[in-house]
């Protein structure tokens, strides 16, 4: 009897750690999923409304110019950090 209370306890620790695993992942994908969506938000939203625009039978080409600037200035932002970018030493070198 003692030993399957063992056995019992081994299992549900094991289960608590795999939920914790899962719980850092889905926390991590949260995170990257902010940060792309803060770079690509504007891009992302004039694209939906060029879209929306389009299904609606009305011109939508002013939609689709706003996405290509956001796209190109989020291009830039991108090229533009690095990890010194990050460490706030960017103008040390």
């Amino acid at each position: 009897m003692c030993q399957e209370s063992t056995v019992q306890k081994r299992q549900r620790r094991q289960a608590g750690q795999g939920m914790t695993e899962y719980i850092i992942v889905v926390a991590l994908v949260a995170v990257a999923a902010i940060a792309v969506y803060q770079l690509f938000g504007q891009v992302v939203r004039s694209q939906t409304a060029a879209m929306a625009k389009e299904l609606a039978g009305e011109d939508g080409s002013e939609q689709s110019r706003m996405a290509q600037t956001a796209a190109e200035a989020a291009a830039a932002q991108t090229a533009a950090k690095t990890l010194k970018s990050f460490t706030g030493n960017a103008g040390t070198q």
